[in-house]
């Protein structure tokens, strides 16, 4: 998703390896719960299988949800890959990928690396930038040329040349968070640590408690927390929650959705994506 200050943000990319989710009811659908993967620890689940995209389904601007337009989401050698070796040009091709079960309180964490230069067609702001959406809308509620789902976002971001950045940020399509007791209704507010190098694993993990507690972690360090993920009201280019709101009787308050994985135009992979659900 767009940075915080997304005009300032400079040309370049540095690369130090090459390699090869309208809302829902909130509550969890158990008989479509995903499948136990082989973690030993008590309480993950893994959501990939590393070999298929099964149980995730794509929405691509300017395409339905469930077409994987040339080849965006690649699953293969045990990680997800976002990749444009198919497109002539990324033409603001926004997409994620969605996971089938909406949750509430929940551990995510996942691997991810920033692989290969994004196409020369893609906006500044979105070299070396990802996220994962949470309390998203469906992919299926989305309009055909819609950006950006109604969600929650953890941004990932990686270094680009000339530009201060910062990792594990949050961003708000269409919501609006509380932090410090203040609502926070701008775009995206930034965490304090810097991101990795570009082409290194990076460990990222979110937490979301039964109270509404977000927690953002970059290789097992808290770099930031906010709380009371709501709709916002007023709806504007990067997001309309106006349906979603009408269909939940007027409810702001945000205590589930989908997760999603964004393709924003730079290749990404991703890996060891697993959950626990707390109470």
């Amino acid at each position: 998703m767009d940075h915080a200050n997304p005009g300032a943000v400079a040309r370049g990319f540095l690369l130090s390896a090459v390699s090869g989710l309208l809302l829902g009811s909130c509550a969890i659908h158990r008989e479509n719960a995903p499948t136990p993967g082989n973690n030993r620890e008590s309480g993950w689940v893994s959501l990939f299988d590393g070999r298929t995209l099964d149980g995730w389904t794509p929405k691509i601007r300017g395409r339905p949800a469930g077409d994987n337009f040339l080849n965006t989401f690649v699953a293969a050698d045990g990680v997800m890959r976002v990749s444009y070796a198919d497109y002539p040009t990324f033409d603001n091709r926004f997409g994620h990928i969605f996971y089938k079960t909406p949750f509430s309180a929940f551990r995510l964490r996942l691997d991810y690396r920033f692989y290969a230069p994004p196409l020369e067609d893609t906006p500044n702001w979105a070299r070396a930038n990802s996220g994962v959406m949470f309390h998203s809308e469906s992919a299926q509620s989305m309009g055909v040329e819609q950006a950006f789902p109604v969600s929650i976002e953890a941004q990932l971001l990686g270094p680009d040349e000339g530009q201060v950045r910062f990792n594990g940020n949050v961003c708000t399509p269409g919501t609006n968070i509380v932090m410090n007791g203040q609502l926070i209704t701008q775009h995206c507010t930034n965490a304090k640590v810097a991101p990795p190098p570009n082409g290194e694993w990076v460990r990222f993990e979110l937490e979301v408690s039964p109270e509404g507690v977000v927690t953002h972690r970059q290789n097992g360090v808290d770099v930031l927390t906010y709380s009371d993920p709501q709709y916002d009201p007023k709806p504007d280019s990067l997001g309309d929650a106006t349906k979603l709101i009408a269909a939940a009787g007027g409810e702001l308050k945000l205590t589930g959705g989908y997760i999603a994985l964004q393709s924003e135009g730079p290749p990404i992979e991703f890996r060891n994506i697993e959950i626990m659900e707390l109470k």
